[in-house]
Parts: structure tokens; sequence; C-alpha cells
């Protein structure tokens, strides 16, 4: 899913502070560039946050509706919050696998990490 979210940037001594209004979170970058991958960063870990807590997302209000200072630029930032969980939810799980004790000793006299050899097997067939 792909939401779009209205920011206000704001110019500081050492780079620009993000505010989001419809998550009421902010961060900051060093450079415009940056403070635009950090308010990607914060909208999809809100979004993650949200989802992971049952709560349904806020909709984007018009941009025209944000109030902004003079200087300050309303701007518009996307994010694909299925991809950002994809990139950033590096977490492990353990999962049981029953395997032919003949073939898990072999394994085991190889050296083989069978953990890694799962995980790429998983990536190749999911085509990953």
């Amino acid at each position: 899913m792909v939401v779009v979210y209205p920011v206000v940037f704001t110019r500081l001594d050492d780079g620009y502070m993000v505010y989001v209004p419809d998550l009421e979170c902010n961060t900051q970058g060093e450079s415009l560039a940056d403070a635009i991958e950090m308010g990607r960063d914060v909208i999809g870990l809100m979004c993650m946050d949200m989802e992971d807590e049952g709560k349904e997302l806020p909709a984007a209000s018009e941009p025209s509706s944000i109030q902004a200072e003079s200087g300050e630029i309303v701007s518009l930032i996307d994010v694909d919050v299925d991809a950002y969980r994809r990139a950033h939810n590096q977490r492990s799980v353990r999962r049981n696998v029953s395997l032919p004790c003949w073939l898990n000793e072999r394994a085991d006299q190889a050296g083989l990490n069978v953990s890694a050899i799962l995980q790429t097997a998983l990536r190749q067939e999911l085509n990953l």
C-alpha cells in the first residue's frame, strides 16, 4: 500500500526539520534531500507501528489546508509501506524444520549453515 502525506520543511541552521501533521511527528535532515529521506523513514515507521497496533492510518490532509510560516515548504512524501516493511523488518523468527537424520548429519559434517541455505532456497523459490 502506498501512502502520501503532506509535510512541512522548515530551514534550520544545520539542515531542515520535517513535520508530518497527519501523523503528528517530526524528524530532520542535514540537507533537503536528507530531510525528504528522513521524512519517508518516519512516515514508514509510523505507518508500520499503527498497522501493527491494529490502528487505521489517518487520511492525508490536502496540502492546501496545511498552515505554513513564511519560508517553510509544504510538499508531499510518498511511502510504499509494504516495501518499507520488507526492507526494515529484518528480525529473525524461529522455525522448526524436519530433515532426515542422515541429511542433517551430512550438513553438519560439511559445516553447512542450514538456516542460510534455507533462506537462499526460499528467496529463489519466491523470486525475491
